[in-house]
């Protein structure tokens, strides 16, 4: 008797249905991602998704992305890919939360290290006011010589979510300041306030400084433009009115 092959190293097994489409993995239940934070795959619509894959945030290995989230607007051109969707999702549900409470908030506050102020800082800062996001920026924001911790404390109290800018210059200044601590990040990340976006790096290089912060998949430039990443953020904090 031959044996069914499955089909998921070409199809992929992103959805329900194609699993069911599966002649090898047809009557297994599926479980997907569910047992994420009550996340299912009905969560969100998808797309049909090419199959291939590559490594990603975390050490993860990510499936291209051709989903969308179920914040994302109508007609929107920006794809996602499944891991994404699920380490966004309970950031999403914080940025509701928050908006319902205090309205008046800031959308989100960027966490940069003070040697990118003037370059991709500023840039990932020029890129989200003009895709309509609401920022708390350090350089416009807070005086100099501000802790990083602190500032992420100040800067997250008058927004809904933080972004941290993980680059090469992050990674040697995390070393060195005296504020940080694995008990305030993991606080921090545990209230889903947090979405680093790693840039001219890699989630291994932020691994060897801060594992605890390299344990949460956020967004990459290496999978990403700054300019889509922006996109993906101004998705995040809209809310329809």
């Amino acid at each position: 008797m031959t044996m069914a092959q499955c089909t998921a190293p070409v199809r992929g097994h992103h959805s329900a249905a194609a699993q069911a489409a599966c002649p090898a993995c047809r009557h297994r239940s599926y479980r997907g991602y569910s047992s994420y934070s009550g996340y299912t795959p009905s969560s969100y619509p998808s797309s049909s998704s090419s199959g291939s894959s590559y490594s990603g945030g975390g050490g993860n290995t990510r499936s291209v992305g051709s989903s969308r989230p179920r914040w994302s607007r109508a007609g929107s051109s920006v794809l996602y890919t499944p891991t994404q969707i699920i380490s966004l999702t309970p950031v999403r549900e914080v940025v509701e939360a928050r908006t319902a409470q205090q309205p008046d908030l800031r959308d989100v506050f960027l966490c940069h290290a003070w040697d990118d102020r003037q370059g991709s800082a500023r840039h990932l800062h020029e890129l989200l006011v003009a895709a309509g996001v609401k920022v708390w920026f350090s350089e416009k924001d807070l005086g100099l010589g501000v802790p990083m911790m602190r500032a992420i404390d100040k800067g997250l109290a008058n927004s809904k979510i933080g972004l941290v800018l993980v680059t090469p210059a992050l990674l040697e200044r995390l070393p060195k300041e005296e504020s940080v601590s694995d008990k305030e990040l993991s606080t921090l990340l545990a209230r889903n306030q947090l979405v680093p976006i790693v840039h001219n790096t890699t989630y291994d290089a932020l691994r060897n400084v801060s594992p605890m912060l390299a344990s949460r998949s956020g967004l990459d430039t290496s999978e990403d433009t700054l300019e889509v990443v922006a996109k993906k953020i101004a998705e995040l904090v809209a809310l329809q009115a």
